[in-house]
């Protein structure tokens, strides 16, 4: 069959389609839509070229790629002088004992619905350049490797000499094609690619070029391997499998993993505002500051990097120029919060939880990457440019789409998401390692989206296709709702022991985790919090200007356990000593009411270093700040408390430093847009207005020729004028304000201010067309 042949017949079966059938089409096919086609036989044309049919292949399982290396062996059969047609039942046959019958039959829909094939079933066809659907260039689910199993593969692989497998290595680790002489059917038998070749562990392409298998690449690679043997997909777990740990359980689990996210993450703004890190020349964050990051909270580096890529990705970080200046500060930029940060720190549990994992899933970077050699051989850093990929978000998507697939709370294990992506997406398999599955899935159990091997209901609420014409609003409201439901209640009690410490059973209420964390330090974390109680925590709570009454009410009110006396004793006792000095503003003045105290700190070395100077017994002055006042005194042993102007205690604790967002967080961009339906609609109701005009027969004057008129001129507006008493339809060629030219079928009803009026056939609808930009008129048949 020839090329016209091929597009008049491809065009003649998209022409008998109905008009939801190439929606459909559109839907599964969407760059056959722009620019739009002028008619079915250029869309047939754009369907069967090679570059259309590449994408076409895209998602293409195994079992479809199967059904087209048959269709391809079919066409290049060439062992009889007259084939017979192609016919769905050949194919059925060729596959048999492989595949089940129904679902080669439902493959040979799907490709016909989607113009890679046409046809009936008792004659399907195909276009020269349908080898571009598939994801290689050899055909390797009908070679000679087909029916063999993994292991048989590994004893054939290991049975080779050294230069073979070596050769087979080099084409696992980079591109599975290469060139050489030896490729050719007359090269010397005895050469390691000519006897690869006729083992089947190499694929010939032509004289030049192979192939290695994507099942042999596997086995080399340590990877799930292929079994070609069934073209079944792989299942993710055992059928009928029974859940572990239930649905209620997972989603616990996921829920407290996301409040150890949102902890860490707040415990490494604060230590960033306290001591921001240097800004290496590449504008990254170097290794030695991520491990001080890391010693300071208590964090593994593999995690802090996390945090720290999904915090430069929210521009909860940024690097430029802190204020107010860190104590060490160089005058260069460093990584510090910024603003947004405290917004971030203000929202809601489940509204921080949210901002990480939209940030996850759509930041196209990959942080378990640090650290790991770049193409130099250099460790990539934290927030370095070498660690950008668009295609990350995409990767995410699919891994957490393929656990979707399984059944509730049941575990599955990064082989077998890896195993069915491989079935699934074919042509992705250099793009899913091992590595990667098992990275991704450690990154979406430290987000909450995955829990005990299997995904939680927040992680299927982002896997949720929306409707193409849904607000995006409605998917944030239910993967909210799920993140709700998973994270435990906020309690405003805590128990009070003996030993001061508090042990709080559950993430605190806001109001109350202000409380705690002012009196109190963090010992451990999870889903019980352990507080420590020490005098210097009791004197920063007095600092901040809670008095010693407000603490006792506090503890009291809140503790579900008798306030032991230990703890009272305590509080007494640093309250009884905090506050004897005052520092107000002089610069700084010091006031105490006790002059033996105030003459003590006169003795001290503080004195000299803050140049003090006294004007009573109880009064003493310095040139120097508050801070550094209240800093000198502490540092010599004192308990200072600061005050303003009214003798009110003021809160002097540290804020920690912020730079200014100098940037605006980059959005990862879809490789290509995607029409809505309704503009899909629209491009159909276009080719067949298109085809209309093109199967129209034209009226024709006692010469034979057409009554035609160009331009939008007298000559036009005359024969529309014609047209409207006659009550003619007219053929129409139109150039829209986009240059977009057109030919439509009209009856025309109204010709004036500039414009015909005139329904077009096929539709009910009038549609309106400018005379200026009318290119063509011709008078058409009855």
């Amino acid at each position: 069959m020839s090329s016209d042949d091929q597009h008049a017949g491809l065009a003649a079966e998209l022409a008998a389609r109905s008009d939801d059938e190439l929606t459909e089409l559109l839907i599964e096919r969407p760059d056959l839509a722009s620019p739009t086609p002028q008619g079915t036989r250029v869309l047939a044309q754009r369907a069967l070229s090679a570059a259309s049919l590449t994408v076409a292949g895209e998602d293409l399982d195994v079992l479809s790629v199967a059904v087209l290396e048959q269709v391809i062996a079919f066409r290049t059969d060439t062992s009889k002088r007259k084939p017979k047609s192609l016919t769905a039942a050949s194919i059925v046959k060729a596959l048999s004992g492989r595949a089940d019958a129904d679902e080669v039959r439902a493959r040979i829909d799907l490709l016909r619905r989607r113009a890679i094939l046409w046809g009936k079933d008792s004659s399907l066809f195909a276009g020269d350049h349908v080898d571009a659907a598939l994801p290689w260039k050899a055909r390797h689910l009908t070679g000679p490797l087909a029916g063999r199993s993994g292991e048989e593969i590994a004893a054939m692989i290991a049975e080779l000499p050294e230069r073979p497998r070596e050769l087979l290595e080099t084409l696992a680790r980079g591109p599975a094609l290469g060139r050489s002489r030896d490729a050719a059917p007359d090269a010397d038998p005895t050469a390691p690619v000519a006897q690869l070749i006729s083992s089947g562990l190499l694929a010939r392409v032509d004289h030049q070029t192979v192939e290695l298998p994507p099942m042999v690449g596997a086995v080399i690679r340590g990877e799930p391997a292929w079994h070609t043997d069934t073209l079944a997909p792989p299942p993710l777990h055992e059928p009928g499998a029974r859940p572990r740990f239930p649905a209620k359980a997972v989603d616990a689990a996921g829920g407290g993993e996301a409040l150890e996210l949102i902890r860490h993450l707040t415990a490494i703004l604060n230590v960033l505002g306290a001591t921001p890190a240097a800004v290496l020349r590449s504008g990254a964050l170097g290794v030695r500051e991520l491990r001080r990051i890391a010693k300071l909270t208590k964090l593994e580096t593999g995690r802090v990097a996390l945090l720290v890529e999904l915090a430069g990705y929210l521009r909860l970080i940024d690097a430029g120029f802190p204020e107010p200046p860190p104590p060490d500060d160089t005058g260069e930029q460093a990584f510090a919060p910024t603003q947004t940060a405290d917004t971030w720190l203000h929202q809601p549990r489940e509204r921080q939880w949210l901002a990480l994992a939209d940030a996850w899933l759509h930041m196209p970077r990959r942080a378990w990457q640090v650290g790991e050699p770049d193409r130099d051989g250099n460790a990539m850093a934290t927030l370095s440019s070498e660690l950008h990929d668009s295609y990350a978000p995409i990767q995410r998507q699919l891994i957490l789409s393929t656990l979707a697939q399984a059944d509730a709370a049941v575990a599955v294990t990064p082989d077998a998401v890896l195993a069915s992506l491989h079935w699934h997406r074919p042509r992705l398999i250099r793009r899913f390692s091992r590595h990667l599955v098992a990275e991704t899935l450690r990154e979406a159990r430290e987000l909450g989206l995955v829990a005990h091997d299997a995904l939680t209901s927040v992680g299927r609420a982002y896997t949720v296709e929306p409707e193409p014409d849904a607000d995006p609003a409605d998917a944030d409201a239910a993967v909210l709702a799920a993140m709700r439901a998973a994270l435990p209640e906020p309690v405003d009690h805590f128990l009070t022991q003996a030993d001061l410490t508090l042990t709080v059973p559950g993430p605190m209420t806001p109001e109350l985790a202000e409380q705690v964390e002012l009196v109190a330090d963090l010992e451990s974390g999870g889903a019980a919090s352990v507080y420590r109680i020490t005098p210097e925590t009791v004197r920063r709570a007095l600092d901040a200007g809670r008095s010693a009454n407000e603490l006792q009410e506090m503890f009291t009110r809140h503790s579900r356990t008798p306030v032991p006396q230990s703890l009272t004793y305590l509080i007494e006792d640093v309250a009884r000593k905090h506050g004897q000095l005052r520092v107000g503003v002089a610069s700084a003045f010091i006031r105490c009411e006790d002059p033996t105290v105030l003459a003590a700190v006169m003795r001290s070395p503080a004195a000299e270093a803050l140049a003090l100077r006294s004007l009573a017994p109880t009064v003493a002055v310095s040139p120097s700040d508050v801070r550094d006042v209240i800093d000198q005194l502490r540092a010599a042993g004192f308990a200072p408390a600061g005050e303003d102007s009214t003798g009110a205690l003021v809160d002097l604790r540290e804020r920690g430093s912020r730079v200014a967002v100098s940037r605006a967080r980059r959005q990862a961009q879809p490789r290509r847009g995607t029409p809505s339906v309704a503009q899909l609609r629209a491009v159909v109701t276009r080719i067949r207005s298109t085809d209309r005009a093109a199967a129209a027969t034209p009226a024709r004057n006692p010469s034979s020729a057409p009554v035609r008129a160009t331009g939008g001129g007298e000559s036009s507006t005359a024969l529309i004028q014609l047209a409207l008493r006659a009550n003619r339809r007219l053929r129409v060629g139109y150039v829209d304000a986009q240059g977009s030219a057109s030919r439509h079928v009209v009856t025309p009803k109204i010709l004036g201010a500039g414009q015909l009026v005139a329904v077009e056939d096929g539709t009910d609808t009038e549609q309106r067309f400018s005379l200026h930009r009318i290119t063509s008129v011709e008078l058409l048949d009855d």
